[in-house]
């Protein structure tokens, strides 16, 4: 069928070589320009820069760096997100992008030979495979950091222009090359939502008193969780609050004498400082404020918080909602409580040897470092579970339900939905297959090995003497029963509304 009959108007073949033609005369004459034009400064920047981008090795180094700087999960957030991006923009490059457009290099007559590469790429010109690179890092940790976004995009900008100064590009192949960086970024986005996009993970809200930089408010500094540079740059933000700096052992005296003073009770720990502070609170009815100073802080990021300066604008606007308190008690009443996760089995002495290696290589890389040691020689929990004696190698209760489970646990997207989120691993041959099928699985997941489900309490008897209970990083010895079960809705935490 002709394209009158189809409804279409035909296009001239004169016009569309007339259209083409203009194009790439406006391309020769931007690419001659940049060519002619003095950049001040530029000489010996611009090409070693554009030479630092091959393979990716400027935007993995840059990665590096964020991770390490930033010190928070915001940060390595920004710097996974930025080489995921980059590693779509790259693929789309060279399996589509450089074969469905075969354009030739700009010639270099034009281009002063101080500025030329030593080696000329031998690709097709269209579209940039650096700038799309570039854009596409950029983007990526522009969309989870506006600030580690703020100070990667003129190096960014730096290696796309660099492509048409040092004469390898024209400028529309550098302009159509950011534009599928960008578009990289985010389709990226589409798949692994961004932080901001996840719902907010507290409700309900609750009503809490509005403190403006920190009247009323005790804050309990643990010395030995890293916390004291984090406390000193809090005062500024907090003039008139208390600040108790202590030792790990005397956090518990101190935090029950600043409940009996305080209109809200202050934190700066990790997860372990934290739950003594919650439980406190929880007690004396009084709302909590989290300022995270650990290493993992699973709580605080949970509940959104990423930085204490969320919770001081919480604090002064009054927002705070209501979370769950797990709960694990013995035979002669509570023995302890739980914000994050409770477990038994070989999880607790991973815990110990995940919480040594963190902080120095990753979550993830530490996590399977103590997976290698602790599964060598390490004895099956023998215990009656769910009325029937069994063999496990691992009983894991989360207070509220993880998106995903493995040697770190993933984020929640309620902190008071009443239920445990409990995965048991099975006694048997190759714990760590076992384990690893386990950390795969999703929430209501089974298997031969595994099983994971929804609960509101877990009796346990039989334990053995001498078995280890593990509860937010913190390691004990267990009774021989246990109940774990929540106490719904049982804290007050102060939490921006939206994420920032």
């Amino acid at each position: 069928m002709s394209d009158i009959y189809a409804g279409r108007t035909p296009v001239d073949p004169g016009t569309r070589a007339r259209v083409t033609a203009l194009l790439s005369g406006l391309d020769q004459r931007f690419f001659r320009s940049a060519a002619d034009r003095h950049w001040p400064g530029a000489g010996p920047v611009l090409p070693r820069l554009s030479r630092s981008a091959n393979h990716g090795l400027l935007w993995f180094g840059a990665a590096a760096g964020i991770a390490f700087l930033g010190r928070g999960q915001r940060s390595r957030r920004a710097a996974l997100r930025g080489v995921a991006s980059l590693a779509v923009a790259s693929a789309a490059i060279n399996t589509v992008g450089k074969r469905s457009v075969r354009r030739r290099r700009p010639l270099l007559d034009t281009v002063p030979v101080i500025r030329q590469l030593k080696r000329q790429p031998i690709t097709t010109s269209f579209p940039s495979g650096h700038a799309a690179s570039a854009a596409a890092f950029a983007t990526g940790v522009a969309l989870e950091s506006k600030g580690w976004g703020a100070v990667v995009a003129p190096i960014a900008f730096s290696v796309a222009a660099s492509r048409v100064y040092t004469g390898v590009h024209y400028p529309s192949d550098v302009v159509v090359g950011a534009a599928l960086g960008v578009g990289a970024a985010f389709a990226v986005r589409g798949i692994v939502p961004t932080r901001s996009q996840l719902p907010s993970p507290g409700r309900p809200h609750a009503q809490a008193p509005a403190l403006p930089e920190g009247e009323g408010m005790v804050v309990v500094v643990n010395r030995a969780s890293g916390s004291s540079d984090a406390a000193g740059a809090l005062r500024d933000s907090l003039p008139l609050a208390e600040f108790v700096e202590c030792d790990p052992e005397d956090v518990n005296t101190e935090l029950e004498k600043a409940a009996e003073r305080c209109t809200a009770l202050g934190i700066v720990g990790g997860d372990g400082t934290v739950n003594r502070a919650a439980v406190a609170a929880a007690r004396h009815g009084l709302p909590l404020a989290v300022f995270p100073g650990g290493t993992l802080n699973h709580f605080a990021y949970d509940l959104g918080i990423e930085d204490s300066q969320a919770t001081c604008r919480a604090m002064a606007a009054g927002d705070a909602v209501r979370v769950d308190l797990g709960r694990f008690t013995g035979p002669d009443g509570v023995i302890g409580h739980f914000l994050n996760t409770f477990s038994l089995g070989v999880y607790p002495e991973l815990v110990r040897v995940r919480e040594h290696w963190s902080p120095r290589i990753g979550g993830w890389p530490a996590g399977v470092v103590a997976a290698a040691k602790v599964l060598r020689g390490q004895h099956q929990l023998q215990a009656e579970f769910e009325g029937r004696r069994r063999s496990l190698w691992m009983l894991f209760a989360g207070n509220g339900i993880y998106q995903r489970f493995g040697f770190t646990p993933g984020h929640r997207l309620d902190l008071a939905d009443g239920l445990l989120d409990v995965r048991v691993v099975h006694g048997g041959s190759f714990p760590s297959l076992r384990l690893l099928a386990a950390a795969a699985a999703g929430p209501l997941s089974r298997s031969p090995v595994h099983a994971a489900e929804r609960m509101r309490r877990v009796r346990i008897k039989g334990i053995a003497p001498g078995t280890p209970l593990a509860f937010d990083g913190e390691v004990a010895e267990a009774p021989a029963e246990l109940t774990i079960d929540k106490g719904n809705e049982a804290l007050t935490v102060y939490r921006p509304r939206a994420f920032q």
